[in-house]
């Protein structure tokens, strides 16, 4: 028997109209502290249908690629909406990525136009001959930055100001929505597509409780960048809530991200771990008794970083997981009320851990080569697989050779984990990242976890070097903190009571800064590139 309810397109132009109706005296706050621009969801509204129209006046195609090159801001969300709730594709380009990196992804998502933040312009302006299907580059004045005199550049206010707000209506909730391309990653950059409904749900159940509960009565401080995996998510959900946003805009210092904090009253706020590591020192100085949320992802939070946070803030870090593939969130480590009346020990462990999937998302972990899943133990590991309802299938014009998704249709994320029996995940490693010694495996996000509970380091990465005898074996690479001096003996006798034997790294190289990735995780790649003729000594 067939049910009978309405077949409601689940699309971005639905999210739209909600926030437009709902919560139009709702507050947009774009940084720089001192200097920000306040805007309401009404008045933002007006001027996405304003942007629908100005695509429409530039000649974009019907399902033509936008670009946009921008720090999180007010402007940047009109595109966020203005372009998937007019049936084109939102394509945000990583601004920290290499420049044939974005000549090739600008090239391979055919962009047609390019909205380009102006204290920005110099990083894109160069490369623009080489992107070949961009027809238009559009500024958005940040800044006073010098602007090239060309007759491809436009002012955003001015063409916004000549054209007529427009209506939106997408039928069709598997259409295109929006892209991203991974980074980091070996090979070209892989482009993830997102369809309206599959952003629609994400977005819904970003705001459940087990996931990042975000409320109307919010305000909501997305240090990640909506250049990087969807901006997490919370460009959508945060306007589907109704909660008022606050975006940094040009200046992530941790004294901006702090003074935004404090002077906003910010109540949920998301970063990758170097941004929270960057605002620790100065967290005693700031009022932070509002902040109810504290998200971080993007790679495992270290237990000493949310533990600082716990001791001064009260509240520890939510640990997230997920990637470009998956939307992307995947799972969030709450610590569920079994776990409730734990000692503080086994709180740290819960937290600590990846957590258990968002609604929508189901998991398994298998050996490589395998479909069968091992047990949810917590001693078994596997590379972790997921599937669901923003789950990417493949990517978009993949490379020859490059398959995402399993023969039964479950998504590779290349993570190795071990799953609990309630479902919780450990992520052991990336798999390009274990340390492989005697033929058995090495975490080094472990013993990385481990190093920088010590009170002297900053941060610290451990890759595998190769071993005559061992195949590899683990370079544990220590930055220190300001002020503070160890010595790789004592880093190793941390260690000791922590680790099995075979475990401890075979040496400890101090460098100034753990080199980073253009969304500011870890780059093992750079290091194993700096240390690619390492040699133990005897």
């Amino acid at each position: 028997m067939q049910a009978l309810v309405q077949d409601y397109p689940l699309t971005v132009d639905s999210i739209f109209r909600r926030v437009e109706r709902l919560f139009p005296d709702k507050t947009i706050v774009t940084g720089p502290p001192g200097a920000v621009t306040r805007t309401t969801y009404g008045e933002w509204a007006e001027r996405v249908r304003r942007l629908g129209g100005l695509l429409d006046e530039l000649g974009i195609s019907a399902d033509g690629r936008v670009g946009t090159f921008a720090w999180n801001s007010a402007r940047h969300l009109e595109l966020y909406f203005a372009a998937p709730s007019s049936g084109r594709i939102l394509h945000t380009l990583n601004i920290r990525l290499f420049p044939e990196q974005l000549t090739y992804i600008a090239n391979h998502a055919e962009d047609e136009v390019i909205f380009v933040d102006r204290s920005l312009l110099g990083l894109l302006w160069p490369l623009i001959d080489t992107m070949t299907t961009v027809q238009h580059v559009v500024v958005m004045d940040d800044s006073d930055a010098a602007v090239p005199d060309d007759p491809r550049i436009r002012n955003y206010e001015e063409l916004l100001a000549a054209v007529a707000p427009v209506d939106f209506h997408v039928d069709d909730e598997r259409r295109a929505a929006a892209m991203c391309y991974t980074s980091g990653t070996t090979g070209n950059p892989k482009g993830v597509v997102y369809s309206h409904r599959s952003t629609w749900l994400h977005s819904v159940a970003a705001t459940t409780a087990s996931c990042l509960s975000i409320r109307e009565d919010d305000t909501v401080l997305p240090v990640v960048p909506m250049f990087h995996a969807n901006a997490w998510g919370i460009a959508q959900a945060a306007p589907m809530a109704g909660a008022n946003l606050v975006f940094p805009g040009r200046d992530m210092s941790p004294e901006a991200i702090g003074r935004l904090l404090q002077e906003e009253k910010v109540t949920v706020t998301a970063g990758v771990p170097t941004i929270w590591q960057g605002l620790l020192p100065l967290v005693d100085d700031l009022d932070l008794s509002s902040l109810r949320t504290l998200i971080c992802g993007g790679s495992a939070v270290p237990a000493a970083l949310s533990e600082a946070y716990r001791e001064k803030t009260g509240k520890p870090i939510l640990h997230a997981w997920g990637m470009t593939e998956t939307h992307p969130l995947g799972s969030v480590s709450h610590v569920q009320s079994r776990d409730a009346g734990a000692d503080d020990e086994t709180l740290v462990a819960i937290r600590a851990r990846q957590g258990t999937p968002m609604p929508g998302v189901e998991l398994r972990i298998v050996e490589t080569g395998s479909i069968d899943p091992l047990p949810w133990d917590d001693t078994a590991t596997g590379e972790l697989q997921v599937r669901g309802a923003w789950i990417a299938a493949d990517y978009y014009k993949p490379d020859e050779g490059v398959e995402l998704s399993t023969e039964d249709g479950w998504m590779r994320t290349g993570d190795v984990a071990a799953i609990d029996r309630y479902g919780s995940i450990r992520l052991v490693d990336r798999t390009k990242d274990l340390v492989k010694s005697g033929g058995e495996w090495i975490s080094s996000v472990e013993l990385e976890n481990l190093l920088m509970g010590h009170p002297a380091v900053a941060e610290a990465a451990v890759i595998g070097v190769p071993h005559p005898k061992w195949d590899e074996r683990p370079l544990a690479c220590v930055v220190v903190k300001d002020g503070e001096s160890v010595t790789a003996e004592e880093l190793l006798d941390f260690l000791r009571p922590k680790v099995a034997k075979w475990w401890l790294p075979d040496a400890v190289e101090f460098i100034d800064e753990v080199p980073k990735t253009s969304v500011g995780k870890f780059s093992k790649k750079d290091l194993r590139g700096k240390f690619a003729d390492y040699t133990f000594a005897d």
